[in-house]
């Protein structure tokens, strides 16, 4: 079935508050995406971000990020009032996300809800507890002792807590009693949100594709909680972190930093934690996006405290072991490979064990540093089992990217879309175009494409700090003119349901 949908942060919705989160505006985009012919909505995801804001390195694969809660809902529930949260900072741009402002006024705001709430009273607490008891208590443990702690990495605390020795976590439960329970508190709400806007989506005919990071931060309650599963020394330090190496994007690659797994060890116990994270992805979204699959037939293994990833080297992942048992647990599992960047044969040849389909970008076809691999990712030369896509989150928008290649690139484009025009946005909308007309059963375009935006929309820059994960849309950006235009596509090029 040729199907289509759009890429869109959760965090970039419009609205009050700072950013964007599981409110009405939330409702109004799946009403756009209904309007517009889409089936799906691709967002990021959905975990409490730390260092460097980005939702790849998360305090935990399992919890959901408190910003976006909504604060709204919170004032419906009694449990705030309008007036507390229109008093609160949360900067001064509504198209930029200011996570210090954040910071400062989320938690005295979702304090001042779980203070005012008798959530514990609520029969569906007692069963989200239960359903959440593998990962949850220890989580909210965790984000107690990291306040506790200043903020500082795991890496850093006191060995007694760090190394979870059973007389300091019974001490520490009994210290941080109240800080546990706002945790559980802020999960509850987080779940109670997210189902229902999820359930909205649905019976509106979307689904949603949610993202999997291939790795877990080093600061994170997931590799507090299993150290076994991760390569690390007696002392509970990564002795090796991922990364990528040299390419033509970076001459000495990308190092990444995360704890690398020990396949063996998970192999052995049937990859009972993978189980768990798939089958939490699975509930909260439709169809699962894996970040980086590239790491599950070889992954790049760097040792810990290199400057760079010019030493690392390749060693061999789980490869299709790992995904027989996803679908042998999970026979209706849909997932979608994301095998970007330098692609083995080997790599090629799991993606077509798996069955999975995998990524093709539009952008990718017309870079002159890969001229054998960029032909990939031109429209005639993919199948139907494909999802194409203009670019990802980590790329330029179209209008950006096209005002930043080489002449003889935007040439390139001009040839194949048989135009003239220099125009930025006239060759943007040529490329929404021939994504949409390719065999790919499957078309996501980022909103920033459709919208025709420059790079100061632009989600994330990978290996830099401070200035991603920030882009919000204008209020008034989902115009009828707009939804027309995209309806029309999506008819045009046989993507309606």
């Amino acid at each position: 079935m040729r199907e289509s949908g759009i890429l869109m942060p959760v965090f970039s919705l419009p609205g009050k508050y700072g950013i964007g989160c599981f409110s009405d505006e939330a409702k109004r985009f799946i009403d756009f995406l209904k309007a517009a012919g889409q089936s799906y909505w691709q967002i990021l995801p959905l975990g409490p971000t730390g260092y460097g804001d980005s939702p790849y390195q998360s305090f935990s694969t399992f919890a959901g990020n408190p910003y976006f809660i909504s604060l709204e809902a919170l004032v419906k529930k009694g449990l705030l009032t309008k007036e507390e949260c229109d008093a609160a900072d949360f900067g001064s741009d509504p198209k930029s996300v200011d996570y210090g402002a954040l910071y400062r006024e989320r938690r005295r705001l979702l304090h001042l809800a779980f203070e005012r709430s008798s959530f514990e009273n609520e029969e569906s607490f007692g069963t989200f507890m239960d359903e959440n008891a593998f990962w949850l208590p220890d989580f909210a443990l965790y984000m107690a002792l990291k306040n506790e702690f200043g903020g500082r990495s795991l890496l850093e605390w006191d060995d007694a807590i760090r190394l979870r020795k059973p007389e300091a976590l019974e001490t520490a439960r009994e210290r941080h009693a109240d800080e546990i329970r706002y945790q559980e508190f802020v999960q509850y709400e987080f779940s109670l949100e997210w189902k229902e806007l999820k359930a909205y989506a649905n019976d509106s005919g979307i689904r949603i594709i949610g993202d999997i990071p291939i790795y877990v931060s080093s600061d994170s309650s997931d590799f507090w909680t299993n150290p076994d599963l991760f390569q690390v020394d007696e002392n509970g330090f990564p002795t090796a972190v991922a990364g990528v190496p040299a390419d033509g994007f970076s001459a000495t690659g990308q190092l990444w930093g995360n704890p690398l797994y020990r396949w063996d060890y998970e192999k052995a116990r049937g990859y009972k934690w993978w189980m768990r994270r798939i089958e939490k992805c699975r509930a909260m979204t439709d169809v699962v996006r894996i970040d980086h699959f590239r790491g599950f037939d070889e992954y790049f293994s760097i040792k810990a405290g290199e400057p760079n990833a010019l030493n690392g080297h390749w060693e061999k992942g789980p490869g299709i072991d790992l995904f027989r048992a996803a679908k042998a647990a999970f026979p209706d599992l849909e997932i979608i490979a994301e095998d970007l960047g330098y692609v083995t044969d080997s790599v090629k040849q799991l993606v077509r064990d798996t069955g999975f389909p995998n990524m093709k970008i539009i952008e990718f076809a017309f870079d002159s540093r890969d001229s054998s691999g960029a032909v990939n990712y031109l429209p005639y030369n993919y199948g139907k089992n494909h999802v194409v896509y203009t670019g990802t989150h980590d790329n330029e928008t179209l209008v950006g990217w096209l005002g930043s290649i080489l002449p003889e690139e935007r040439q390139a484009v001009k040839d194949y879309l048989g135009t003239d025009s220099d125009d930025r946005q006239v060759l943007a909308a040529g490329l929404i175009r021939i994504a949409q007309s390719s065999t790919a059963n499957l078309c996501v375009i980022p909103m920033q494409d459709y919208l025709g935006l420059d790079n100061s929309a632009r989600i994330n820059h990978p290996s830099t700090f401070g200035s991603n994960w920030k882009w919000r849309m204008d209020a008034d950006a989902l115009t009828d003119a707009l939804r027309d235009r995209i309806l029309k596509l999506t008819k045009t090029y046989g993507r309606m349901k």
